[in-house]
């Protein structure tokens, strides 16, 4: 039996989310059995997308990333139909908002076995818009090198997957420093990402991005960029770095869904004040949107 998509009330959440609000399955409702394997073992994939004037911007990637993200972890049964719509409805008449897609394996099956388990979940919710971008944007972003290294498994690599405690821990020691987002290495000591945000930077005439072949994730701007940079003649060079190379940079950026990209004007003791790439993802950030 498929659920009925309630959507919210007159005047309720309309304009600008202002709490969480939440679906499952398509009924309104904020909380998942205490046996679903989201909350068991991390056990699905996730999505973060920003919804303008009612609309999810760049939806079909975000729809491609869950489709991934589950191919790569074996999950099947998804209602792909059902989760779009939800989500289109979702976002009907919001301004501005963030709208989170998470899908987990279900509940069941008898420890890490999935055997016996139910169907996927589908859980879709809105939260208010990030104001703090704005500010970094003008100002650039300040980045500090986190001790918590990524764990290198080309399995996972790329995708979204529901195991974030890597990141909870990045973020807390994050939340101890002044700075606006951290500078993550893997155990072998390259170049990965932020803590939520990939990483573009240029040297000369030269764009590079960090290979992403064994940790880290595959952002859907980053990957949106790349192809504006590759449609506009310009290669960017996907490398394994170390952070002296990132740091010898004439201009380091960030990106994500939200942000959608920021200039990084420190990272540690080191100063950057050019802002010729930037402005050149931004303005591809905002042909991206706009065709959305």
């Amino acid at each position: 039996m498929r659920a009925f998509f309630y959507p919210a009330k007159c005047g309720e959440i309309r304009g600008h989310a202002q709490e969480r609000t939440m679906w499952i399955n398509g009924f309104r409702q904020s909380t998942v059995a205490a046996s679903d394997r989201a909350l068991q073992f991390g056990d699905g994939c996730f999505t973060t997308a920003a919804v303008r004037q009612g609309k999810i911007v760049m939806l079909e990637s975000h729809i491609q990333r869950l489709k991934e993200g589950c191919e790569r972890l074996w999950i099947a049964g998804v209602d792909w139909h059902q989760l779009e719509t939800e989500m289109k409805q979702a976002a009907y008449e919001q301004t501005q908002a963030v709208l989170k897609v998470i899908i987990s394996a279900g509940s069941g099956g008898r420890g890490y076995s999935r055997r016996g388990c139910g169907e996927p979940v589908r859980i879709v919710s809105l939260t208010a818009w990030p104001q703090h971008y704005t500010d970094i944007q003008q100002r650039g972003a300040r980045l500090r090198l986190s001790p918590i290294r990524l764990a290198r498994n080309p399995q996972f690599a790329g995708i979204k997957h529901l195991n974030r405690v890597e990141q909870v821990m990045i973020r807390a020691h994050l939340d101890q420093t002044d700075a606006d987002e951290a500078l993550v290495l893997d155990t072998e000591g390259w170049v990965v990402e932020c803590c939520a945000a990939n990483l573009f930077w240029r040297q000369g005439t030269q764009i590079f991005t960090p290979d992403l072949s064994a940790s880290g994730v595959d952002g859907i701007m980053r990957r949106s960029l790349m192809a504006q940079l590759a449609a506009a003649g310009q290669a960017c060079q996907i490398v394994k770095s170390e952070p002296a190379q990132l740091l010898a940079a004439d201009e380091v950026v960030i990106c994500n869904a939200l942000m959608p990209v920021l200039p990084v004007r420190q990272i540690e003791a080191v100063q950057f004040t050019e802002r010729s790439l930037f402005k050149q993802l931004l303005a591809s950030c905002e042909q991206i949107m706009d065709a959305s």
